[in-house]
């Protein structure tokens, strides 16, 4: 594991990477879409009582003062609400996109006219604009990185070691960032200590499961207007997001197909009542497919040439590296787009497949991402785990670190209390119980 670095959070440390970097105040598609996307974060706002909580305690305590907040996440309604949370605690904010698709132009405009947030976030951004986006954000010297997806953090490692002494930490929101985090730990060189939001359970458990479930179902319908009922539906992948996926297809009528490379996984599917096979066979039988990996080529020229004529495919993982798209490509004589965000590819064998959004995050690209509701916990994890960065920095290493369970717990009692429910608590007699060994039986 790296040494802990020197962390100086006085004023902008300058090098040769850091010097010169001066961005546009904001870069967003129309600012005149500001008052459109106040309102639709209003009405985000009012399924998130447990983040409204946390703001009104941050207005009052300003645990943040003074703090600068580099935030690559989807620029969303909700997302929109953490950054007023953060902005309500005394952080200093830069936002940017977290995937070329998934920003929802009215809200950036909003963040940026009416929040006074410099925003960095176009939705249908080029590579190129995606990565000069990145670097804006990171030319505010932040203090505190938030990631979904890591690719902030790998461009500040890659490009701007000069800032890393100005780091006191991160966060991570997703799977895929958390994967490249530990790699990052594992090899010695990530450079200061970041909370794993993906890892909270009042995260994964609701966010990966109920809300990309409901989201990715969501996406598909919208671009397609395909029936679910009686399909075929292949899922690549049983972690949290392939359960939820896969609960809600067969909730809407889908033949449920997993696909899986862990056995444990593949196994709890099989226990679950869905059928199991690998991707080669599933290829031929499947008429949805959508992969929740996290991984590379997972479908590949192969299982596009396998596919039945007018095969949908969609990708809800977080890079679109899930498909071999350059694969199918070439394996195609003719590509056009036949309705938005839906791709047809003629492939030289005269079968058609569909992809998808660009095979990008389907549930951001074509759809609003997860509901509030569940996004209110998951920030609420965003929102505290930098408050806990803030607090206690200096006593943890450089290495990525689960949301601490006090936090975890909270964030659980506060939702249950703003739905309306009551739950038992341990008597006195039940609590003595569970931390003895000389009772027994």
């Amino acid at each position: 594991m790296g040494s802990k670095s020197k962390r100086n959070s006085n004023g902008h440390k300058t090098g040769t990477n850091g010097v010169g970097r001066t961005p546009p105040p904001y870069d967003v598609k129309d600012v005149g879409l500001a008052q459109k996307g106040r309102l639709r974060i209003e009405w985000a706002m009012a399924s998130m009582p447990v983040l409204n909580q946390i703001r009104a305690q941050f207005a009052r305590e300003k645990p943040l003062k003074g703090l600068r907040v580099a935030a690559c996440l989807h620029v969303t309604t909700e997302t929109a609400a953490l950054m007023m949370t953060l902005k309500a605690g005394g952080a200093k904010i830069a936002v940017c996109a977290s995937n070329p698709l998934s920003t929802q132009d009215d809200v950036a405009a909003a963040l940026v006219k009416i929040e006074g947030i410099p925003t960095y976030a176009i939705k249908g951004e080029t590579h190129k604009q995606y990565y000069e986006h990145i670097e804006a954000a990171l030319a505010s010297h932040p203090q505190v990185t938030m990631d979904d997806g890591c690719d902030l953090v790998s461009t500040l490692h890659n490009k701007h070691a000069d800032q890393i002494g100005e780091l006191i930490g991160g966060t991570e929101e997703t799977t895929t960032g958390v994967v490249r985090l530990r790699a990052m730990a594992k090899a010695g060189v990530l450079a200061f200590p970041v909370v794993s939001v993906n890892d909270a359970q009042t995260k994964h458990m609701f966010d990966n499961r109920y809300g990309t479930g409901q989201s990715t179902i969501d996406g598909m319908i919208r671009c397609t207007n395909r029936l679910v009922a009686g399909s075929n539906f292949v899922i690549a992948g049983y972690g949290w997001c392939g359960r939820g996926l896969a609960s809600r297809a067969r909730g809407m009528g889908a033949n449920v197909i997993i696909t899986e490379t862990d056995p444990l996984k593949a196994i709890e599917a099989v226990m679950d009542g869905f059928r199991v096979m690998p991707m080669a066979e599933a290829a031929r039988e499947g008429d949805f497919f959508c992969t929740v990996t996290g991984d590379v080529g997972v479908i590949r020229v192969e299982h596009f040439l396998a596919m039945r004529d007018g095969a949908i495919v969609a990708n809800s993982g977080h890079f679109n590296v899930e498909l071999d798209l350059e694969g199918l490509a070439k394996a195609s004589k003719k590509r056009r787009a036949i309705r938005e965000f839906v791709e047809e590819f003629t492939l030289k064998n005269g079968k058609r497949v569909y992809v998808l959004a660009e095979g990008r995050l389907i549930n951001l690209g074509a759809a609003e991402g997860h509901p509030s509701s569940v996004m209110d916990m998951s920030f609420a994890n965003q929102a505290l785990g930098v408050e806990f960065l803030v607090k206690n920095h200096e006593n943890l290493k450089n290495d990525v670190y689960a949301v601490p369970t006090v936090i975890d717990q909270k964030i659980a009692a506060l939702k249950l209390k703003a739905m309306g429910i009551v739950i038992d608590k341990l008597t006195e007699e039940q609590s003595k119980y569970l931390q003895s060994w000389e009772m027994g039986t």
